[in-house]
């Protein structure tokens, strides 16, 4: 029995890693080439096997995908974008999730609301990643960037209490006020129990030095969140979202430079076999998904899923151009609004598509709850065409509206290596004038730096001949230089000058150039 769903396992990320292969090469999001391999797949015997069950998706699943995009949102930019962050993730969150469930209502009315509002809390939350790495690579605004991350990583959190809410609706009867207190509780609760867990974490990583147990604690973390909140009733998401937002942002101070490095790239593995596996999991439950919406016929599951489709792209287009503007005269201060031009607006309601989170949710529905293969059947739709129509179409409409031109990201990434550069020499600069580095040395590593600063790199050259104060010294002064880096890229960081992500990737190459220290002959 174990061995047949080894073979299971070892079967599907064969088809993993041929998808995302098939995906590089075509240029196309690779959860097309997984779902088509998935359905190919469940036509072999003893595939029936892959068979998840919804609560594998909801409690493992979910859990680990939640804490790592909340880990890595970006707090000051957060901060600053909360207002056109919040006016997407709670306003079009909540108006997306409650028009999908009138429109599916209407359209299948055998459908009850509360079914119907567990698909719109599915579909309404959007999966950045394919926006913003193509944004990314063709240097599109900052800001828009940020905000689609911050508003991706909230409209999580609410799109999910959403289903709770929709889940409880079906076991039994909701009313409304019942309904608002629920939801008050449960998200009042999961935000002090995710901060608790994020505290004493927090203060447990700061005692731990080997690499290999901190991947351990991160791993669990997720666990220590989600399952406790979900027991007493509270939201287990915003509670997982709530812990990795505040580890998140103390992620420089509570570990070591090798520990991130090696815990990063173990996060990045992880988090690449949970979504690539949740696609090829829809692939292979397609086949009984087909048999159970068979009683519909065809013009009425194309129609259905039309309209849904419909809803989710029109709804988004009118809400960045029309609603969004209007939020500059909520109260409070927050960052003008005309700073988001009409033409990024349209990039925002047209970066809309859908993801992992989404295919988790829907396959996550309990197996007892009426028409899930319906509500499946149509979030694959989603899924697949907003990926396939909207991903694939994103970068030419950003040329198009003349935002894929911008060199901003790397004249910002070589301002921050200059000033790392310079923070470098200072402090050689002070060690040498207080005697700590004979003159010698200190000539050496000030023709590096000042090398690597004409050049607007920031890693110290492997090929430095030592001094004659010994390789201790050298590893010494070698740490000093690159704490000083640290240290200025954290300032630049807090101060605005560079974003999250310039800070992240510049500290990443300083970490390397530890652990090659480290491993090397020195």
């Amino acid at each position: 029995m174990i061995e047949g769903y080894l073979i299971v396992a070892v079967f599907i990320a064969v088809i993993m890693l041929v998808g995302r292969g098939l995906a590089r090469h075509f240029g196309i999001p690779q959860a097309i080439p997984l779902v088509l391999l998935g359905v190919a797949a469940s036509l072999l015997p003893g595939m029936s096997k892959a068979a998840v069950a919804p609560e594998v998706i909801l409690n493992i699943y979910l859990p680990l995908l939640v804490y790592r995009a909340a880990f890595l949102t970006a707090p000051r930019e957060t901060k600053e974008d909360a207002v056109p962050i919040s006016v997407m993730a709670f306003g079009l969150t909540c108006v997306t999730a409650f028009a999908v469930m009138v429109a599916v209502h209407l359209a299948v009315p055998q459908v009850g609301w509360p079914v119907a509002l567990a698909l719109g809390a599915a579909v309404s939350p959007t999966d950045p990643v394919s926006a913003t790495s193509i944004m990314q690579r063709l240097g599109a605004p900052r800001r828009l960037v940020t905000i689609l991350e911050g508003e991706s990583l909230v409209n999580d959190a609410v799109a999910l209490t959403l289903f709770g809410l929709a889940l409880t609706a079906i076991s039994e009867p909701v009313t409304l006020a019942g309904g608002a207190w629920l939801m008050v509780r449960v998200v009042v609760g999961a935000v002090l129990y995710g901060l608790v867990v994020g505290w004493l974490v927090a203060r447990l990583r700061l005692w731990i030095k080997d690499g290999g147990a901190q991947i351990v604690v991160s791993l669990i973390t997720p666990f220590l969140a989600y399952l406790p909140a979900e027991h007493f009733g509270l939201s287990g998401v915003l509670a997982t979202i709530t812990t990795g937002f505040y580890l998140g942002m103390r992620a420089h101070g509570l570990l070591q430079p090798a520990s991130r490095l090696t815990g990063n790239a173990f996060w990045d593995v992880l988090v690449f076999l949970l979504e690539s596996s949740l696609f090829v999991l829809l692939g292979l439950e397609i086949r009984q998904v087909i048999t159970g919406v068979s009683s519909y016929s065809a013009a009425s599951l194309a129609g259905t899923a039309l309209i849904v489709l419909a809803v989710i792209v029109l709804l988004r287009l009118l809400w960045t151009v029309v609603v969004f503007p209007l939020a500059k005269w909520l109260p409070g201060r927050h960052l003008s609004f005309d700073r988001v031009a009409r033409a990024e607006r349209v990039v925002m309601g047209w970066a809309g598509m859908r993801g992992a989170i989404t295919l988790a949710v829907a396959l996550s529905i309990p197996l007892t709850v009426p028409n899930r293969p319906l509500m499946i059947f149509l979030a694959a739709v989603v899924v697949l065409v907003t990926l396939l129509g909207q991903a694939t179409t994103l970068a030419p409409l950003l040329r198009r509206l003349g935002l894929g031109e911008s060199k901003k990201s790397v004249i910002e990434e070589a301002t921050a290596r200059e000033a790392t550069m310079e923070a470098a020499l200072a402090r050689l600069d002070r060690l040498s004038s207080d005697g700590q580095v004979d003159d010698h040395m200190a000539d050496v590593f000030r023709q590096l730096l000042e090398l690597r600063l004409d050049r607007v790199r920031a890693i110290l050259d492997d090929d430095v001949e030592e001094g004659a104060s010994g390789q201790s010294e050298t590893r010494w002064l070698r740490k000093q230089l690159a704490h000083a880096q640290r240290e200025k890229l954290d300032e630049l960081y807090s101060k605005g000058k560079i974003s999250a992500g310039t800070q992240r990737h510049l500290i990443h190459e300083l970490d390397l150039e530890d652990r090659r220290r480290a491993s090397g002959p020195h």
